[in-house]
């Protein structure tokens, strides 16, 4: 194994970190607040420590194999996050190392939940800062490597793959460095539009770039303890519920739109599906709460809509408490945290691809039995689904619920309330957010107990990477020659 290429890489990406600080410094000079140390201090140990890796590290041969791809993959959110946990702890914003390490997994893997108690205290630049590694990781620190890694000769295909674990994952462009160009293009793009467009609606400056990069990022962390229930303005809503739909949608289908083609991304099969599911679920909840409540009929359907996009996409934003909501609708928005956005997107969760793919299994498999001699492949976008990655997708499915159902149970032991614990760890795995019980939109994670969190964390990176990056890691047959 080439440990000094995956120490090198480590180190470069530390730079990456040291760079994203020093713009959170600038915010942070801005406003003259009491984080510009904090800033200062961490961005020089990541820089430091980063050169002095790359320095050392300086004759390593640059062949980057699929083990040294996984292993980089999963060490990257956990170096990032143990160093993204400084600025917290040194301007003392989040004293405990626990918690900041907490805070700033649930940041880098996007999944938006929390321990603050008070957001709106926090100084400009650590607020600055929380964004920043959500939209960081929302496309994906790896993905921002391939752009800058081939610079020093370091190839990235195999760092993509284990980034990028879907079942089909789409290259825009053949040159593995102009794909990941082009996404970070269109996801600034996007960025940049929101922003201005929250800007207009009433945001102030700093509140709609922060709210741009945690949209985009699918990542929800906001600048005010109420989330985006702090600002009522139907407009401000409808704004995000657009991104958040785009954010959840494939990036290579955003490109074919942008670039005009968009019966590329109307075609599309997992789009259908994820507008269908989308749009099923809206009305759903839009009746039950026309019944049920004194709503008006916008804001009925605006609170609809704007819950279960944050849900299906994994932002995790809140306007609503659907806690306060009859049962039966509670029931459907947790039924959502095990949908997740599309493949190639930068959402979290199960995926649209692989519940349709299941499904359309489920179906041919009861038509196999009706025609036992027929041959009934699944078909994807008018495409034979070949047998591995229908058996990858089953494999998934039976991990991903398996770990659901041991994780929840281990977590009782922690948080003997059942509900809280099922949402807990559904929140963390999906990469979502606020959860159910205790940990509920209206609450967040500040009371678990330290060894909770931990272990919550762990299962936002195992989320995050879709399982079978980080589960490799524990296979002895992984580390034989």
């Amino acid at each position: 194994m080439n440990l000094k290429i995956i120490f090198r890489v480590l180190g470069f990406l530390l730079f990456v970190e040291g760079i994203a600080m020093g713009i959170a410094l600038l915010v942070a000079l801005i406003y003259g607040e009491s984080d510009i140390s904090a800033f200062l201090i961490s961005g020089g140990i990541n820089l430091v420590i980063g050169g002095l890796i790359v320095a050392a590290t300086s004759k390593a041969k640059k062949d980057i194999g699929k083990r040294e791809g996984f292993i980089i993959v999963s060490m990257v959110w956990i170096v990032f996050s143990f160093f993204g946990s400084l600025p917290y702890v040194i301007s003392g914003s989040i004293p405990g190392f626990t918690d900041a390490f907490f805070e700033t997994m649930s940041g880098f893997t996007t999944t938006g939940s929390s321990i603050l108690n008070d957001i709106e205290a926090l100084p400009h630049g650590i607020l600055f800062w929380r964004s920043i590694t959500q939209w960081l990781g929302g496309m994906g620190i790896i993905v921002l490597s391939l752009a800058i890694l081939p610079v020093f000769g370091i190839g990235g295909m195999q760092l993509f793959m284990a980034e990028v674990p879907g079942p089909t994952p789409d290259k825009i462009s053949p040159r593995i460095k102009q794909t990941a160009k082009t996404l970070w293009v269109i996801y600034l793009t996007f960025t940049v539009a929101e922003t201005l467009l929250l800007w207009v609606g009433g945001m102030t400056f700093f509140d709609s770039i922060c709210h741009s990069f945690t949209t985009m990022a699918t990542g929800g962390f906001s600048t005010k303890q109420a989330s985006i229930a702090h600002w009522p303005s139907p407009f401000i809503q409808y704004v995000i519920i657009v991104f958040m739909f785009l954010a959840g949608t494939n990036f290579t289908l955003s490109y074919f739109a942008i670039k005009g083609k968009f019966s590329v991304a109307f075609k599309d099969e997992e789009f259908k599906y994820y507008t269908f599911f989308t749009l099923g679920f809206t009305a759903l909840i839009f009746i039950g709460l026309l019944i049920s409540t004194e709503f008006g009929v916008e804001k009925a359907f605006r609170d609809s809509l704007f819950q279960v996009i944050t849900i299906i996409t994994t932002t995790g934003y809140a306007t609503a408490d659907y806690l306060t909501w009859p049962p039966v609708l509670t029931m459907l928005i947790f039924l959502l945290f095990f949908f997740g956005g599309s493949a190639g997107s930068t959402g979290g969760g199960i995926k649209i691809m692989r519940i349709v793919v299941l499904l359309k299994n489920g179906y041919y498999e009861l038509k196999r039995l009706v025609h036992p001699n027929a041959v009934i492949p699944v078909r994807f976008n008018k495409h034979s689904v070949d047998a591995k990655i229908v058996t990858n997708v089953l494999a998934f499915f039976i991990i991903y619920f398996v770990i659901f159902a041991i994780s929840t149970v281990i977590f009782t032991l922690i948080e003997p309330d059942m509900e809280s614990s099922m949402g807990a760890v559904a929140t963390c795995l999906g990469n979502i957010g606020p959860g159910l019980g205790t940990v509920g939109p209206a609450e967040n994670f500040y009371h678990i107990k330290p060894v909770g969190k931990w272990f919550l964390s762990f299962l936002m990176l195992l989320g995050r990477l879709e399982l079978f990056t980080v589960l490799v890691l524990f296979s002895p047959s992984f580390w034989k020659g």
